[in-house]
Order: C-alpha cells, then sequence, then structure tokens
C-alpha cells in the first residue's frame, strides 16, 4: 500500500473551510470542493473548487449563489456523458436550506450558474446532503440525503436519468429510543435522530447505507430492490461521534469507511481513520490513522472515492485546510 498526503491549498483563500466533496477522473486529473468562509454558518460562506492536474491542485475559485446567504456541504458527481455536478446546499436556516447544482464541462475548471435541483423546494433534503452519489449495477444513480426540518430523517433521491432528475424515496425507519435525544437541529420524537447517510452496492440491486447519529453509533439499512425500499434501519458496532462518515467500495468487495472512531455524542473529531471490511461492512478492522489524537483538534467530514486501484480521500484539517491522500491499494 503506498499513501501520499498533501493539502490542496497551503494558503486558503477563506479563514474557514469545511465538508469536502473529491472526485477523480478518467484522465488522471481530480476535482475537490468544500465551502469556506469567516465561519460556518456566516453569510460569506461560499463553494470553492480547486483542480489537480499534472501533480498540482490550482488555487481555488469561488462559486456563489447569493452572497449574502451561507453556502453548505458541496457534492461532486460525475455523468457518464462527462458532464460533472456540482450539488450544494444554500440557506441561513439548514432544516429549510435549498438545494442548488452547477454542471462542468472541462472536467472541473469551469462550473455554470447555478440552478436550483428540485425548483420551488424548501423541504431542506432534496439531493446528496454531504456524500457522493453512487451508480449501481442497472444505471440507476442514487444520492444519500436527509431532513433536519422534522427531526433527523435519512431517505435516498433516486435518478433513472443519470442523475439530471430525481425522485425522492420514503423516509427511513428508525427504531424508538428511550430518553428522547434532542439532535442540534430538531426534536426527534422517540426516534433515532440520523442524517448524512453514505451508500454502497454489494451485489446487483443489494444496496446498503451507514448514517450519522445522535446516540455514540453507526446505524444502518439495506435494501434488495435498488433503493426503492429499506429496511428499518439498525445500530453496528461502529462508534460515531455525530460527525460525518464516508465509504467506498472496490470491485473484490471490500469496503473501506472513514470516521472519527469516537462514540461521544458531539465528541472530539479526532483521530481519523481509515477501516477495511471483507465481510460487506460487519466487521472492520483498522487500515490506515489518517491523523493522530490530539485534544481539541478537528480532523472531520471525510470524502472518499475508490478509482483504478486508488482511494483519494479529502478531510477538513483544523478548519483550516483540506487534506487529501490518494492511498494506492
Amino acid at each position: 500500500m503506498k499513501a501520499t498526503k498533501e493539502f490542496v491549498c497551503e494558503n486558503m483563500p477563506t479563514a474557514n473551510c469545511h465538508a469536502s466533496t473529491v472526485l477523480p477522473l478518467e484522465n488522471g486529473r481530480t476535482v475537490c470542493a468544500w465551502f469556506g468562509g469567516t465561519k460556518e454558518g456566516k453569510e460569506d460562506v461560499d463553494i470553492w473548487y480547486s483542480v489537480k492536474e499534472n501533480g498540482v491542485f490550482s488555487y481555488p475559485v469561488k462559486l456563489s449563489e447569493n452572497a449574502l446567504v451561507p453556502h453548505w456541504n458541496p457534492v461532486l458527481f460525475e455523468h457518464i456523458d462527462g458532464k460533472i455536478s456540482l450539488f450544494f446546499k444554500v440557506g441561513k436556516n439548514i432544516p429549510r436550506w435549498r438545494t442548488f447544482r452547477s454542471f462542468s464541462a472541462d472536467g472541473g475548471k469551469t462550473f455554470s450558474a447555478p440552478e436550483e435541483l428540485v425548483r420551488n423546494d424548501r423541504s431542506g433534503g432534496r439531493g446528496p446532503v454531504k456524500n457522493k452519489c453512487i451508480r449501481l449495477s442497472n444505471g440507476r444513480i442514487l444520492a444519500p440525503a436527509s431532513y433536519e426540518h422534522t427531526g433527523w430523517n435519512c431517505f435516498v433521491d433516486i435518478s433513472d436519468d443519470d442523475g439530471y432528475t430525481f425522485r425522492k424515496s420514503k423516509r427511513i425507519k428508525t427504531e424508538y429510543c428511550t430518553p428522547v435525544f434532542n439532535s442540534q437541529n430538531g426534536f426527534c420524537k422517540n426516534k433515532i435522530p440520523m442524517i448524512q447517510p453514505t451508500l454502497w452496492e454489494s451485489e446487483n440491486g443489494g444496496v446498503h447505507m451507514f448514517t450519522r447519529t445522535a446516540v455514540g453509533r453507526i446505524y444502518r439499512s439495506d435494501s434488495n430492490d435498488y433503493g426503492e425500499t429499506w429496511c428499518e434501519a439498525y445500530p453496528t458496532e461502529l462508534p460515531n461521534n455525530n460527525s460525518g462518515i464516508d465509504v467506498a467500495s472496490s470491485p473484490d468487495g471490500r469496503l473501506f469507511l472513514v470516521s472519527n472512531p469516537v462514540s461521544e455524542n458531539w465528541g472530539e473529531r479526532s483521530p481519523l481513520t481509515l477501516q477495511v471490511s471483507e465481510d460487506n461492512g460487519k466487521t472492520f478492522r483498522l487500515l490506515l490513522t489518517l491523523e493522530e489524537e490530539k485534544k481539541d483538534s478537528e480532523f472531520s467530514y471525510p470524502a472518499i472515492v475508490y478509482r483504478d486501484n486508488a482511494l483519494h480521500i479529502t478531510y477538513t484539517w483544523e478548519r483550516k485546510k483540506i487534506a487529501y491522500w490518494k492511498i494506492e491499494i
């Protein structure tokens, strides 16, 4: 295993940055995006992106739908026709934020003016919320999505035209929990509060999700019909600190998980580790510690993509930079 780490930009254009997304392309180019400004949730927070070409990341470029409204959680996706979609959220109030999208036809060097993914939608949840869309064996695209305005609830947005239009699934059911847990952004009414799912397909039509929760562990749900319906979410043994996670699968069936293995709700966002499973996510073993634990440090919100025998990983580094790893496996 060969692993290299670098920062997307040593001298970031903003004081604060978070929530990166990464997209390796066939020509060796790698696109990365994130949100940045003075501080998360401030009006000057926009989407920024950079392209790595010939071994070097370009200086970040800003993309904004509204200069006076905070931007959040970009997600990159490559269509079959070669276009790239850059999804992101816009809104002062997370439970009611709106999903926008810009297109790139030149490999991520430039993006079109943003347009709303689902016109006049105010549900706060359409399209991918943090983690990447996946293309299934039958060509269907699933976007991992969640709501936060009536408690924390997960679902998937389904596309049968390669990610250009979407229809939403039903919300994933969860078990009841005692006592009632309050999430940061809503009251969950005795249900397990979970958001920001990450998806993988293990066999034709067999799709699975891990979710971020407020109860100290990752939850899981499974589908056997290409994401149309899902079982009630159930707990795993994987710890979760109520922060973002992501997974990627390889053609040989291995599943790679990047997360903070901390079981305290709103716990430390370090260390950050890469784990691997060879039994479809039932058990994991440590493969690499990406960042060592330091008290009050933050290494969080990872994104991971598998392509051509390599893992591409980005994450927030102390809210000051975006770190990028390429790991040949």
